[in-house]
């Protein structure tokens, strides 16, 4: 089979988020299996240059511009890529929808509409006579490319991920007009949303199946608290949506085998593995050094959606009732949450070690030194730290909503019992909710067996891609 997977990021090349996890991880499995996939994505600055055996293989002649097509393989895999190259559109500082300041490029209209008309032509044999079988689109920024796809004449299947709703590509009705397409998409079942121009929505009409990254997500955008207006479209094509919790890389998240580790460990040499790991943490963050105190790391975007907040409003109640507690954040993102982690540390010297960037070498650090792992989101499509955590045995606490609640099994007086519980959940939204669940981890972690057979659990769960991939495979075949 032949799967053309769009994206507008994709690990190791560029990441912002989990989306480039998936773009990475779920085509490596699927060509693992035999079939035939090419990545395709833009070439961002400095992209061509990470490819294995990179070559220009053609062009395209979009809206009157020449888009060149590079070709190569993923560094270190047999993955084959697609660079859309347009150094006007794509090479440019920043990351790939903000420029170095933080704000959106004003031209992203522009910018993916032309990726999404290059996906077009790709799937339709433009370079090489290459046709695609299966086109599975990700996220808004491809989503017009389906919509055109849709309107072929023997179109390929469909396939439209949404990995998170609230970001939509929302541009004005001017958007449509330059990048000429049909007139016919112009409509509420079309593209059209509230007068505007929807790039999300023209990935949902245009697919012939939509999915989402968890199944409690899929039943969360169904309604108004989630949906984020479109839940009345998603709830009238309910039996064509579906939720499928993404995998992790279970290779490159191995603690047993894991390189940026200062001690590796296994269930086997749990705790020494763990203590050793704190023990080079704490100093790291100039924590203080001890080992059995408890610490709750923490690796996320600095944004509403995150509940980072919500943390900073049970900060203070925590470290009193709890003398020797310490945090690690790793995160980035609202300057105003940045200065109030800053402030917090400052409070709390050798308590709170704060890291105000990416870093992957200290995200795996944290996820190895840490007790607890706290992800008080308001709403996470499908989140991968909370499955890192479980499998490097480290206890997440989170709240229960899209894929925290389908991946971690929440310590109940009947999981403890069963032996099945690997984390804690708490429902609201609010810093009291945190500080409930903080407390009833620590209650936890001070029942030592107890404890030990949640991290054990935990670290004995499968959240490979294999199951994933065979699910999107059926899809595929519809």
């Amino acid at each position: 089979m032949r799967v053309l997977f769009a994206a507008s990021e994709c690990w190791p090349l560029i990441k912002t988020g989990g989306l480039a996890d998936v773009a990475y991880a779920l085509p490596l499995a699927l060509a693992t299996a035999g079939h035939d996939l090419r990545v395709v994505l833009p070439a961002y600055r400095g992209l061509i240059d990470q490819l294995s055996s990179a070559r220009r293989v053609g062009q395209l002649d979009i809206r009157g511009q020449v888009f060149g097509i590079v070709e190569g393989q993923l560094p270190g895999t047999a993955l084959s890529v697609w660079l859309v190259d347009a150094p006007y559109l794509y090479a440019r500082d920043g990351d790939p929808y903000r420029d170095a300041s933080g704000r959106d490029f004003a031209d992203n209209a522009w910018r993916f509409g032309c990726f999404c008309e290059a996906i077009h032509a790709l799937a339709l044999g433009a370079i090489g006579g290459w046709r695609a079988d299966v086109v599975h689109a990700n996220d808004w920024q491809t989503g017009p490319a389906l919509s055109w796809l849709s309107l072929a004449p023997q179109p390929p299947r469909r396939v439209f991920t949404i990995h998170n709703l609230a970001y939509q590509g929302y541009f004005g009705r001017e958007a449509f007009d330059f990048l000429g397409l049909p007139p016919s998409l112009w409509n509420p079942e079309g593209v059209e949303m509230y007068g505007g121009f929807s790039f999300m929505k023209a990935g949902i009409t245009g697919a012939d199946v939509i999915t989402t990254v968890s199944p409690t997500y899929a039943s969360e955008i169904q309604t108004p608290a989630y949906g984020c207006g479109l839940d009345p479209l998603l709830r009238s094509r309910a039996a064509r949506l579906v939720g499928i919790a993404n995998g992790i890389d279970t290779a490159a998240w191995d603690p047993a085998h894991d390189p940026l580790l200062v001690r590796r460990y296994s269930v086997g040499s749990l705790r020494q593995g763990k203590n050793a790991n704190k023990r080079d943490l704490q100093s790291q963050l100039a924590l203080a050094d001890d080992v059995d105190a408890p610490l709750i790391g923490i690796v996320t975007r600095l944004a509403e959606q995150k509940g980072s907040d919500l943390i900073l409003g049970a900060l203070d109640g925590l470290m009193a009732a709890h003398p020797r507690l310490q945090f690690a954040l790793l995160a980035s993102g609202d300057r105003a949450q940045e200065q109030a982690w800053r402030d917090a540390a400052a409070r709390y010297p050798q308590r709170i070690g704060v890291q105000l960037r990416y870093d992957e070498s200290l995200a795996h650090r944290i996820e190895a030194g840490a007790d607890l792992f706290l992800m008080p989101s308001r709403f996470e499509p499908c989140g991968l730290n909370q499955m890192y955590s479980q499998r490097y045995g480290t206890v997440p606490v989170v709240r229960r909503t899209g894929g925290l609640a389908d991946t971690v099994v929440d310590a109940t007086d009947q999981t403890l019992a069963d032996g099945s519980a690997t984390g804690v959940m708490f429902n609201d939204a609010d810093a009291g909710a945190v500080r409930w669940a903080v407390d009833l981890a620590l209650a936890l972690r001070a029942d030592g067996p107890r404890w030990k057979a949640m991290q054990v659990a935990g670290m004995q769960r499968d959240f490979g891609w294999d199951q994933a991939a065979q699910r999107y495979l059926a899809l595929y075949h519809g």
